[in-house]
């Protein structure tokens, strides 16, 4: 071991009367911990509310939509077909997206509307997943034949929808469209209304899907909206999700202008691009606490500086070049940053880990809820530990400790063996 070395790790280790740099030593390691930690569990929250936000998205929406400029398309048998014949294209299915209120013994609520294809959604949308009670089969029987059996057409509904209304599979709910000119003598508006059964309740985990969605069959969404044999447009389903815009691009080209194709990556891109923001928006912010506790390895230093001078005095008088002197503080600075990085490393893994477990705990504890899922997209604490971002934040704070530990080092390698040897 060389003496830098040796000399480097004794000065870590205060004397009794050096208790107060001793003290400020510590406050420096758990500073440069705490920040390591914070900026590993939060980054990890924010990459898994990312990560689940998409999956949420992606499992009751397709990749890739295709519209047609009118308004509403009419050839969708056609378009679908030649969708299909991308070698990248997996599934396509009509859809519908229409607003309407329901009406039931629970009030009255605005939803969404969503008229879907039951033998093809499956090839464009995870839906039929994330059905929790009831089938897709519910949706079949169109008006004609649901009356003719005495039956009614099904509807699919929210889970957090159906609990806001107080039904469930088999209860009957009212479904009335926007005011409409009903031709009448006074050309007077009227809704139209309509009576379904509740033939399944999905449930995505997501309140705003879950609160705001009802799924009927096409048919008999062109049937209630008065569409005829058109549709809304058309759910493509791709083969690997994140090439979406590539893939998006050829369809476009094959299409013509006529028909506006847009991956999912475009219908949610502010709200993902706000989500990047505010991810390195945090990295800065928990950064400061890293230089701060980086501030406090200077003063740590410049203290050990004053404390040591007769003994920096004696060492340059037995040989010791100012290189030397100046890697003997180096080295106390950086085991400083290392013992702190480490540990802020292991402790942050540890809970980024188990956030939802901790989170869990304190909830049951404390009872209260700290996400309620009526304000925010999720209900719990996703965690996603990328092994990227660790060495990142172990490779910063790792610098920044390495930073400041140059000027202390500096300071005592340019001391004057004979100034610190005079009053001996």
């Amino acid at each position: 071991m060389s003496y830098e070395w040796f000399v480097g790790l004794r000065y870590l280790k205060a004397k009794k009367k050096a208790t107060f740099v001793s003290v400020i030593t510590i406050i420096s390691i758990l500073g440069i911990t705490v920040g390591v930690t914070a900026l590993i569990v939060v980054l990890s929250v924010m990459t898994g509310f990312e990560e689940d936000l998409k999956s949420k998205i992606l499992g009751i929406n397709a990749h890739i939509v295709v519209t047609e400029l009118g308004g509403s398309m009419s050839d969708y048998r056609v378009i679908s077909s030649k969708i299909k014949k991308n070698k990248d294209v997996t599934g396509a299915s009509p859809f519908i997206y229409r607003q309407a209120m329901l009406s039931a013994k629970g009030g009255v609520v605005g939803v969404i509307v969503r008229g879907l294809d039951p033998a093809s959604v499956a090839e464009a949308t995870q839906l039929p997943s994330h059905i929790k009670s009831g089938s897709l089969k519910g949706l079949e029987p169109g008006f004609k034949e649901a009356a003719e059996k005495g039956e009614l057409p099904g509807i699919i509904l929210g889970s957090e929808l159906a609990r806001r209304l107080g039904l469930w599979t088999g209860d009957e709910l009212n479904v009335v469209a926007p005011m409409s000119n009903a031709g009448g003598a006074l050309g007077a508006s009227t809704p139209r209304m309509a009576r379904f059964q509740v033939a399944g309740i999905f449930e995505l985990g997501m309140y705003e899907y879950d609160t705001n969605l009802a799924f009927v069959s096409i048919g008999n969404a062109q049937s209630f909206f008065r569409m005829g044999d058109s549709v809304t447009g058309i759910e493509v389903k791709v083969k690997d999700a994140y090439r979406a815009d590539k893939i998006k691009k050829e369809l476009q080209k094959n299409l013509g202008l006529l028909y506006p194709v847009r991956s999912w990556q475009d219908m949610n891109k502010n709200l993902f691009s706000a989500l990047k923001l505010e991810k390195v928006a945090m990295f800065i912010i928990l950064l400061l606490i890293i230089m701060v506790a980086a501030l406090n390895i200077i003063s740590t230093l410049i203290m050990v500086v004053m404390q040591k001078g007769k003994e920096i005095a004696i060492l340059k008088s037995l040989g010791a070049t100012s290189g030397g002197i100046m890697k003997i503080f180096m080295i106390e600075g950086v085991i400083i940053g290392l013992v702190g990085t480490l540990l802020g490393t292991l402790i942050g893994v540890g809970t980024a880990l188990n956030i939802e477990g901790i989170v869990g705990l304190i909830e049951r504890t404390f009872n209260f809820k700290i996400l309620p899922p009526s304000v925010y997209y999720i209900d719990r604490f996703p965690s996603k530990v990328e092994p990227e971002v660790v060495i990142i934040i172990v490779a910063v704070s790792l610098a920044i400790s390495f930073l400041a530990t140059i000027y202390p080092s500096w300071k005592a390698s340019r001391s004057d063996p004979v100034e610190g040897l005079r009053y001996e």
